[in-house]
């Protein structure tokens, strides 16, 4: 069960001297840091650290938003925390997992995943439903029966590769494949 530290700044002209300070005072043997946007998905030395975590070691942290900047990367990592049985300390708001008041902050943190995945749901939904109030259903246009048979026409006139034909109406050239291709298209092409 050790301490493991990690600090970030979000610059490469920002110091991580202070929140490196912190950690070490708190006790932790190794520190992860980086100079890196907390909005990124990938930050190398966070997942450096993740995989450093084991099952009843404590992540100290300065600031929560050191962890992350969307609610949404934050929700991951407290339930990824939560399933590995790893404690979270966060030195500002004085927060620790081991406790009553940070098992509740874990709890709140599902919550708003919960909540958040809710309003995107409903907002969807309503989405949705006003598109088809318009006549709007989901999902690509289809090709115009008369945009296929251009198609077949320049094909079956051998004047042009699949490439051109793509060109010339704007698709990619699998789309020319798959009309040219079609088993309805054979059936009229051998009769």
């Amino acid at each position: 069960m050790a301490k493991i530290g990690y600090a970030r700044v979000s610059t490469q002209d920002q110091k991580l001297d202070s929140q490196i300070d912190m950690l070490k005072a708190r006790g932790c043997h190794r520190i992860f840091s980086e100079k890196a946007s907390g909005r990124k998905v990938n930050r190398t030395e966070l997942d450096k650290c993740l995989d450093y975590l084991r099952e009843g070691d404590t992540l100290v942290i300065f600031k929560l938003d050191r962890l992350g900047r969307t609610t949404k990367q934050l929700v991951e990592l407290s339930q990824y925390f939560e399933d590995n049985k790893i404690n979270l300390e966060i030195l500002d708001m004085k927060i620790n997992t081991n406790d009553a008041f940070g098992k509740m902050f874990f709890q709140l943190m599902s919550a708003f995943a919960e909540l958040e995945a809710n309003l995107l749901s409903e907002r969807t939904k309503r989405g949705l439903e006003s598109a088809r109030a318009r006549g709007h259903y989901g999902g690509r246009r289809g090709m115009s029966e008369e945009k296929k048979e251009y198609i077949k026409m320049l094909y079956d006139s051998k004047k042009y590769s699949m490439k051109e034909i793509a060109e010339k109406n704007n698709i990619h050239p699998s789309t020319v494949w798959r009309v040219v291709n079609n088993k309805s298209y054979k059936k009229t092409r051998e009769s």
